[in-house]
Order: structure tokens, then C-alpha cells, then sequence
């Protein structure tokens, strides 16, 4: 069923055909400095250094019959924003849950702190380097 509203040509469509569940994603940057402490001694990443980090919250659903999509972009910046600011220009060894902030412990760490405020969400992806990252599906 399509139907059109108003002058302005709003077009809806109802398919009957049920929609498979989809993902979307939002990217987020920080800066943050941090040493991995078990490691072992002499290795690069015991050292104090930094990240221009990247994470990307994927969330999944089915999109809206009326908006078309799964949810507003914004309302997953919303749900991240007060944990992103606690990051951003931090050290991360200093807040509690990151003692050994690997990027496979910061997944964790976001997805603790995101998933009560965003349920939809579906995987933590981390990359401290262009090169190297991980990706949290709290499974």
C-alpha cells in the first residue's frame, strides 16, 4: 500500500514482504593517552604514548515503515556522548574499568556503558591505529 500526503508528494510505502534486520553505524573520534601494563617490560605499548582513536557503534534493526529508517543518527551521538567526553583527552589508565586499557577492554568498556542506554546496539568497534582495531559484539 503507497499513498502520497499533502501537495508536497510524501511517499510511503508498506510492503508486505517482511524487512530482514539491518545495521547502521555512527563513527566517533578521540585522542587519548594510555600504557599497557601487562605487558611485558621493554615492549612499546608499556611505554606512556597516545591514539587519535576511532570507534564505530553499530546498531541493528529493522527500519521504520514510515521514517525508513532504523533509528536517528543522533540519538545514538546522544547515547555515547557523556562516555565519549570521559575519554577524549584522557588517560585512560585513570578511569575505573580501564586500568589496562587495550582495545579489546575499551570495547568492553563502551559497550557496558552504551548498551543500557542504547539496547539496539549491536557491535563496539575500536581501532586505536588505521591499521589495528577490534570489534565487541557482547556475546
Amino acid at each position: 500500500m503507497s499513498f502520497f500526503m499533502n501537495s508536497k508528494c510524501y511517499y510511503f510505502a508498506i510492503h508486505l514482504i517482511p524487512i530482514l534486520p539491518m545495521k547502521i553505524y555512527k563513527d566517533f573520534t578521540f585522542e587519548a593517552a594510555h600504557f599497557l601494563p601487562a605487558v611485558p617490560e621493554g615492549h612499546k605499548c608499556r611505554r606512556l604514548h597516545g591514539h587519535s582513536y576511532k570507534i564505530r557503534l553499530w546498531v541493528e534493526g529493522q527500519p521504520d515503515v514510515l521514517t525508513g529508517w532504523i533509528m536517528d543518527f543522533g540519538d545514538v551521538k546522544a547515547a555515547f556522548k557523556p562516555f565519549l567526553d570521559l575519554l577524549d583527552h584522557n588517560y585512560l589508565n585513570d578511569i575505573d574499568g580501564l586500568e589496562n586499557p587495550t582495545s579489546e577492554q575499551l570495547s568492553i568498556w563502551i559497550w557496558n556503558k552504551v548498551k543500557p542506554e542504547l539496547p539496539e546496539l549491536s557491535d563496539v568497534e575500536v581501532a586505536e591505529t588505521c591499521t589495528s582495531g577490534c570489534i565487541y559484539s557482547g556475546h
